[in-house]
């Protein structure tokens, strides 16, 4: 019994056709542009500068070219060949030769290939997404670790860490830094009388008095309780008291809404003006004059007095 030959794919049938016309023109360029490029660099260039009488040279000329002649014919013949032989294939009944196969297999590897590849993009662009979230992520919990829940304003953290930096601005180029803390005066009996939600509020009001009439440069923070601190940069002693008195005057005014009047106690220490090494002893000093300011009658406000110099 006569086994069929396995009739060939519609895919290998066109990648058969496709081999053949590819090798086609290979033998048009491996074959006849040649020839006609040897034929005219003879019969033009060569054969003009050859004498009458060097019938030796022009033999072996003609020798050459035929050579390479039938040598380009040769090949070009086989390479015709080989594309006739895998193009034979006709209508339904072509063959699986081993090029066929070949071409299926690969073609075949090129689509898994491409798969991998769309996965492995897909993959890269989650973990870019990813990353990003994480980078998101990170930058929200530093500054929520810098920020007070309540108000909102910077924390005793930060400000501790902004004071450092200021203190070693001002020593390397000497540039004035001040200290403001304020304490809101019978603070207590709001959280007493209208409870602690209340007081929160009230803390929330001031802290956008503060920020309202504040440089962007400059550091407000709630340091702890009713008490805040505000960091002054590039501002004397002088600017300093200016700023915590128009400050002092907003609060007196302001109508919170619990309609009870609230102000402020304020303690001012600044550099160069005051001797402070440290930004330890900077705070210090302008917690000292809060404390001088309270003791005083309170609602107004007190700088830690300048040492004397020596004319």
């Amino acid at each position: 019994m006569a086994v069929m030959p396995p009739e060939t794919t519609p895919d290998v049938a066109h990648a058969g056709l496709r081999i053949k016309k590819r090798i086609l023109v290979a033998l048009t360029l491996a074959s006849i542009v040649p020839v006609l490029v040897l034929a005219f660099v003879v019969l033009v260039l060569m054969l003009p500068t050859l004498a009458p009488g060097e019938t030796l040279k022009f033999g072996g000329l003609q020798l050459l070219v035929i050579f390479t002649i039938v040598g380009m014919l040769a090949g070009g013949y086989i390479i015709w060949d080989i594309g006739r032989t895998m193009a034979r294939m006709p209508g339904g009944e072509r063959r699986r030769d081993e090029v066929g196969t070949l071409m299926s297999s690969f073609n075949k590897m090129l689509g898994t290939i491409e798969q991998q590849a769309a996965e492995i993009n897909t993959y890269a662009t989650r973990l870019d997404a990813a990353y990003k979230e994480l980078e998101s992520t990170n930058a929200r919990l530093k500054e929520t670790s810098f920020k007070d829940e309540v108000t909102g304003l910077y924390n005793r953290r930060f400000f501790s860490l902004r004071l450092e930096e200021e203190l070693s601005r001002y020593r390397r180029f000497n540039h004035p830094v001040s200290v403001v803390l304020l304490d809101l005066d019978g603070f207590k009996a709001v959280n007493d009388e209208y409870g602690h939600t209340v007081g929160d509020d009230t803390l929330r009001e001031v802290a956008q008095i503060l920020m309202k009439h504040s440089r962007g440069i400059n550091v407000v923070s709630r340091y702890g309780g009713d008490e805040f601190a505000v960091l002054l940069v590039e501002t004397s002693k002088a600017g300093a008291r200016l700023y915590a008195d128009r400050i002092r005057e907003v609060v007196a005014k302001y109508p919170f809404s619990h309609g009870k009047v609230i102000t402020a106690s304020f303690g001012v220490a600044s550099l160069p003006d005051d001797e402070a090494g440290t930004a330890e002893d900077l705070f210090r000093a302008a917690d000292e004059a809060l404390y001088t300011a309270k003791r005083a009658g309170k609602n107004q406000v007190a700088a830690s007095p300048s040492p004397q110099r020596v004319l």
